[in-house]
């Protein structure tokens, strides 16, 4: 079951996008970021007689705008950007895993601060899966 958008204003259905698909942002905002430092290397290293870096560079470096320095500075920030989106997701999704698959409802009951906590950098989806495991174990809120 997935959970419902708001039927609110473009701000809240946004928010709720941006959270329902968390993970292929974070990964695009990567790919994005090692793209733009890959065209920085290819411009500013011996590589760029090398491949398609000629045609490249090219277009990205005009004689009043050079695109090519915008790339040395924003594709690692960027890279960083999506580094750390995509490796606190990851991180996120695997000790929230870990914590839904105890069997212990004690041990379950501990972690509940922690789960709520790991559900922010989640999806949607998973706070369902995480209310259905409190009905389960029949935990009232």
């Amino acid at each position: 079951m997935a959970a419902e958008p708001p039927s609110g204003d473009l701000g809240q259905r946004l928010r709720h996008g941006a959270r329902t698909h968390r993970e292929t942002i974070s990964i695009v905002v990567l790919g994005v970021g090692f793209f733009l430092t890959l065209l920085a290397i290819g411009a500013f290293t011996p590589l760029k007689t090398a491949g398609p870096f000629p045609a490249i560079d090219s277009v990205t470096s005009q004689p009043s705008v050079n695109y090519n320095l915008v790339f040395v500075v924003l594709g690692p920030i960027v890279a960083i950007v999506g580094a750390y989106l995509f490796g606190s997701y990851a991180l996120a999704r695997r000790r929230f895993e870990h914590l839904m698959l105890t069997k212990s409802k004690a041990e379950f009951l501990r972690n509940i601060p922690e789960l709520e906590d790991l559900l922010w950098d989640l999806t949607p989806d998973d706070e369902i899966r995480y209310e259905d495991r409190r009905a389960e174990l029949h935990l009232r809120r």
